[in-house]
């Protein structure tokens, strides 16, 4: 087999520092094609120094500190705002790893599957905002979309050999986040750094804040019904404290498959890369004798009623998921910089998503709608400091 051509998005992020653990466990296996960030030079440029790919893209206010870092490198340095298009669409590229956070991640992923790659996403905001449009656009252009997202991943796998029209329902498993606990009464108490304690995963901020409201399990919800096609009313979300279990789906004949694992994301990364084919990781299997027991519970959708509100967009479709995502990321981003409270997060989400009407899911009215939402959460949080209400 050839060596597979590997482009990582966001290659300084926990995705891109995984993906770079595969490739350097199977370097007969694969090639680093192009490495991108947006203002980590210092990890970047080590990255370049140690896999030599033909391409690399920084945010532009730091392109000339990283040209000037590597001084005599045989390497095309690109910039991060205008080239990720182009990097994910270039035509030696085998496999394209979207690892990189926020909507940004929407015009790249598009590229890709526009150029027939194998795409293996890890963002959620490209398939929440516009998933109607990358899955038909991966549908004509023969692309592949495996999801590295642990749970979409498990998904992918469970319905490996098995037709649509026989899947009765997928069970998306969710840890609880950091307040599964903690009782709503201490919710107005809580610091930035009491929200970003994950019991079980070290992820990015943003993501953090979300798993603690549910939102990202909601994210997921949306997530799921466009990759793989689901209907309203397949999709139940469980909450498993263990985070054993990443997904399991059940058939018409009541049966039901689940992927389990040990929580390490090289093994959805290195699984994306080599489908359909699965080599050794290195990684240890459950040790079921030791976890002893595996608990579920149905998720508190008083509590936690982002997750409501997630599964709600997901059947109105249109604009609507990408007004809920834009919406959260300027509200979220606002409490990690402490402009509002955590409890403020949702009410702003809501009081956006319940103002809008929806409109059907073509890009640009995807990216108008994107915009109003963002514009609209800080106008909010505007009117709040003025008057005190939302």
């Amino acid at each position: 087999m050839k060596k597979k051509n590997v482009v990582i998005l966001g290659s300084t992020g926990s995705i891109g520092e995984n993906t770079l653990e595969v490739v350097r466990r199977y370097p007969a296996k694969f090639s680093v094609l192009a490495l991108t960030a947006y203002d980590n030079n210092d990890l970047l440029k080590k990255q370049v120094e140690e896999f030599r790919p033909r391409y690399a893209a920084v945010g532009e206010s730091r392109l000339p500190e990283l040209k000037k870092a590597l001084t005599g490198q045989r390497i095309k340095l690109l910039s991060a705002q205008k080239d990720l298009s182009h990097i994910a669409a270039l035509p030696e590229a085998d496999v394209v790893v979207v690892g990189m956070s926020g909507s940004a991640a929407l015009e790249p992923f598009l590229s890709a599957v526009r150029a027939g790659k194998r795409v293996a996403p890890a963002n959620k905001e490209a398939l929440v905002i516009a998933g109607e449009i990358i899955m038909r656009e991966a549908r004509k252009n023969r692309a592949e979309v495996i999801p590295v997202d642990s749970e979409q991943s498990a998904i992918f796998q469970c319905l490996e050999g098995h037709n649509c029209e026989e899947l009765h329902k997928v069970y998306l498993t969710a840890s609880g986040g950091a307040l599964l606990t903690t009782p709503v009464s201490q919710f107005p108490k809580l610091s930035i750094d009491d929200i970003l304690k994950h019991p079980r995963w070290n992820m990015g901020r943003k993501i953090t804040v979300d798993s603690a409201t549910l939102m990202n399990k909601g994210f997921e919800v949306i997530e799921a019904k466009r990759l793989f096609g689901l209907e309203d009313g397949q999709i139940e979300v469980v909450i498993h404290k263990e985070a054993v279990i990443h997904s399991m789906i059940s058939f018409s004949d009541a049966s039901i498959i689940a992927q389990l694992g040990v929580t390490d994301m090289r093994i959805p990364i290195q699984y994306a890369l080599t489908y359909p084919e699965r080599w050794k990781t290195g990684l240890p299997d459950v040790d079921f004798l030791k976890l002893g027991q595996l608990h579920f519970e149905a998720p508190d959708f008083k509590k936690f009623p982002a997750l409501g509100l997630a599964f709600e967009a997901a059947r109105q479709g249109g604009t609507m998921p990408a007004v809920l995502n834009a919406a959260d990321e300027v509200a979220v981003e606002a409490f990690l910089t402490g402009k509002i409270r955590f409890v403020d997060i949702y009410p702003l989400v809501e009081r956006v998503v319940r103002g809008h009407r929806v409109r059907k899911a073509r890009l640009d009215e995807i990216l108008q709608a994107d915009q109003w939402a963002r514009e609209e959460v800080l106008r909010r949080i505007s009117k709040k400091r003025n008057s005190g209400k939302i």
